[in-house]
Order: C-alpha cells, then sequence, then structure tokens
C-alpha cells in the first residue's frame, strides 16, 4: 500500500458569515485574479462599489495586492454574500498576522459577524412579520 504524502498548503482558509451567507475563503500570497465561485470577482458580482468594498481590508492592513483571493459562497442574496467574503478575507488576514492586523480590522469592523437578519414571519400576522389584523369598526 503507497503511502500518501501530505500536499503543501500555500494559503490561508476562513469562513466568512452574513444573513444566511456563507463564504470559504482561501487566501493566497502572490498576484493573481480573485475568484468567487469560479467566476471573476467583477463578473459575479459586478458594478464598482462591490469591487471598492472587497480591497477594504486589504487597504485597513496595508497589504494591497500582496494576496489573492478565491472563495465559494453560499446562500442568501448577492450583497449578504459580497459581505460573507469580505468577513473572510478579514478572517483570513488576522491568521496570517493576528498581531499586527487584527487592531485595525477591528476597528474597521471587519471582524465582526453582522447577526443581522430577516425576521420571520409570524402566525396571525396577515402573512408579515409584524403587522397586526385589523380590528373590525363596529
Amino acid at each position: 500500500m503507497a503511502t500518501r504524502k501530505p500536499k503543501e498548503k500555500n494559503y490561508v482558509f476562513a469562513v466568512g458569515r452574513r444573513k444566511t451567507s456563507t463564504a470559504r475563503v482561501r487566501l493566497f500570497k502572490g498576484k493573481d485574479q480573485t475568484l468567487v465561485n469560479d467566476l471573476p470577482f467583477a463578473q459575479y458580482f459586478g458594478g464598482p462599489t462591490a469591487s471598492k468594498l472587497l480591497v477594504k481590508p486589504f487597504q485597513v492592513t496595508e497589504t494591497e495586492g500582496k494576496y489573492f483571493v478565491t472563495a465559494k459562497a453560499t446562500g442568501g442574496g448577492k450583497n449578504g454574500q459580497l459581505e460573507a467574503v469580505i468577513h473572510g478575507i478579514a478572517r483570513a488576514l488576522c491568521k496570517i498576522d493576528g498581531e499586527a492586523f487584527r487592531e485595525p480590522l477591528k476597528k474597521a469592523g471587519f471582524l465582526t459577524r453582522d447577526p443581522r437578519a430577516r425576521e420571520r414571519r409570524k402566525i396571525g400576522m396577515g402573512g408579515k412579520s409584524r403587522r397586526k389584523r385589523q380590528s373590525p369598526k363596529r
């Protein structure tokens, strides 16, 4: 029986979450294209706002251009997935150098998982979560 040689891991893995979205992020050293769900970042999310938000953790830690990302995002909508990817990037940067990166990322609010989610609908509320049924006039 042949023994398996473990592959050398040349990335840092982290999970980011937001609302019902989850992003499994791999942070690689070097320069390459950032991919989300096997598509280029700009093609998957689109719009200039998304690309500005993605580079924020790198700008805060002054590591812009030193790392690139591959991510698998599931659940929720595009905006929730984008914020989950950003959360995952920040967590991965902390794993690389916690002493230098943790404080600026924490101050910028990238390490805090935003727990806000849609409120579930309640029974007897006419199909909405907070609406009350209209009472009869007389």
